[in-house]
């Protein structure tokens, strides 16, 4: 700039030629020409088209997707790489600059660029953001796609993330109360969008209406929850420009794991690793732990945790299970058609008959599965024996060896299922460890009959040393009676004597 001041004083006030200004600094011709002609200094050039020979009929293919993509959601549109990518294995041999200017002047030209927005202020333990994001990991060799539930305080932006197989309410109770854990703290209010496990309806006009069993969450951890207006991800910025960094730091490239609880390790770990690692934002001169560790003394302390279940009611069916998702738990016998409450956890079935709980279940994640235990249907054996042969219940029940090896050798006898069942019906009265060594006793002394066995269990029980049982003072005598046996040989002698 200041050159160029001083070339056009030189040629205009002091009317130099363009030979002495170049000789005087040092400068080339062009370059003089190009200041005096410009109508100002510090005037650039522009270009106002470019040729883009290689370009050709690529850019109609180039313009056509940017209209069809145009019509998609913001985060399913190809990005200019995405373009250049595609346009090449259709034979284009041009520059990515080519392809950059078109797609910048389109989206400006159709107003996809033009959007503004409001920076946002928060102050410590204030708030915190929350959304799913979707990725694509190898769990035991299979490529799926689990959901990253992400949380980012406000102020710190320390985050957090933990992967599930869907994004169902219990999943989202489940992970604030990991993520609650992990802060070690509360923040006073929750912003989210507008997803169905948290907000039944949403309107630009209306008051959102929340769902009742996240108000409970809410309410229990009394944080106040603050639903975006609909379309308006901007109000969560944060979290939203979180997913896109987490996924380029964390999941590229695809992360392998055995299973979901590796996973969640993992990631736990490595949220600690990167607020270490990556400055603040704001407060470039801190890391993003430093500014947590002040933030911290902001969050609420921490309450027991909130019972993380939804809850729903089921019928049991004639085969003592209860449906949900598309598989099958089962239920003790005894309320076989019945209905009963099903909380469903992230990990977990629980069933429920009058605040009792009757049924406990690992929760399977695939489809059309009966997992069922054995001792729920150990009651209907008395009047079934013949099911312990093809029972679903039966077939792999992991018994001690003792009672599988008498089980074999009885089930190979005529009527050697009947005598089977009264000896694992022994196990309701005597328990496991009772009959295992009943079972053991029969097999020294090679006598493998359920007369045998329920005799040991017997004489197992008898042998066992009977509860100290105190007299209360209300059934105490005053006076102890002694022992005297003098009345007796007295008696006695009368006897003798009379003879």
């Amino acid at each position: 700039m200041e050159t160029e001041t001083k070339i056009r004083r030189m040629y205009f006030v002091t009317k130099l030629t363009i030979k002495d200004i170049s000789r005087q600094l040092k400068l080339s011709r062009n370059t003089i020409r190009r200041a005096i002609r410009a109508k100002c200094a510090g005037e650039t050039y522009q270009r106002q088209s470019s040729s883009e020979p290689k370009m050709g009929p690529f850019k109609s293919i180039l313009e056509k997707w940017l209209s069809e993509d145009h019509k998609l959601p913001r985060k399913e549109r190809r990005n200019a790489t995405g373009y250049f990518s595609e346009l090449k294995s259709q034979g284009y041999q041009g520059a990515y600059d080519s392809v950059q200017r078109i797609v910048k002047h389109w989206r400006l030209t159709h107003k996809e660029s033009l959007a503004a927005f409001i920076p946002l202020s928060f102050s410590p333990g204030e708030a915190y953001q929350f959304d799913w994001s979707t990725e694509t990991i190898e769990l035991d060799g299979i490529v799926k796609k689990l959901k990253i539930a992400q949380f980012r305080l406000c102020y710190s932006r320390k985050f957090f993330l933990v992967a599930y197989s869907n994004e169902k309410q219990e999943m989202l109770f489940d992970a604030h109360n990991r993520a609650f854990v992990f802060f070690d703290g509360l923040c006073t209010r929750g912003i989210y969008d507008n997803m169905k496990t948290a907000v039944v309806t949403a309107s630009m006009k209306k008051e959102p209406v929340f769902n009742k069993r996240f108000l409970l969450m809410m309410d229990h951890y009394l944080i106040e929850p603050t639903a975006c207006n609909p379309s308006s991800g901007w109000e969560k910025g944060q979290v939203e420009n979180q997913v896109d960094n987490i996924r380029g730091w964390v999941f590229k490239p695809r992360l392998k794991f055995k299973n979901l609880i590796e996973l969640n390790v993992y990631l736990h770990n490595k949220c600690q690793e990167l607020a270490k690692k990556h400055a603040h934002p704001e407060m470039k001169q801190k890391k993003i732990e430093e500014v947590f560790t002040e933030e911290k003394s902001h969050l609420r302390q921490l309450p027991d945790l909130f019972d993380c279940y939804s809850e729903r009611s089921a019928l049991v069916s004639s085969t003592c299970l209860v449906t949900f998702d598309k598989n099958r738990y089962s239920v003790d016998c005894y309320y076989a058609n019945k209905t009963v409450s099903v909380r469903v956890y992230a990990t977990s079935i629980q069933v429920f008959f009058d605040n009792k709980n009757i049924a406990s279940h690992t929760r399977e994640f695939s489809s059309n599965k009966t997992i069922s235990s054995p001792w729920h249907y150990l009651s209907l054996l008395d009047r079934k024996p013949g099911a312990l042969r093809n029972g679903l219940p039966f077939k792999d029940w992991e018994l001690p060896a003792p009672i599988l090896d008498v089980k074999n050798i009885l089930m190979k006898r005529k009527g050697g299922d009947r005598e089977c069942v009264d000896i694992l019906l022994g196990m309701r009265e005597h328990g496991i460890e009772a009959v295992t060594v009943a079972c053991e006793l029969a097999l020294t002394d090679k006598v493998i009959s359920r007369d045998y066995i329920i005799n040991a269990l017997n004489r197992l029980k008898l042998n066992s040393n009977p509860e100290n049982i105190e007299t209360p003072d209300g059934l105490k005598l005053k006076q102890e009676p002694t022992s005297n046996c003098s009345h007796y040989n007295s008696l006695l002698q009368e006897s003798q004597d009379a003879i």
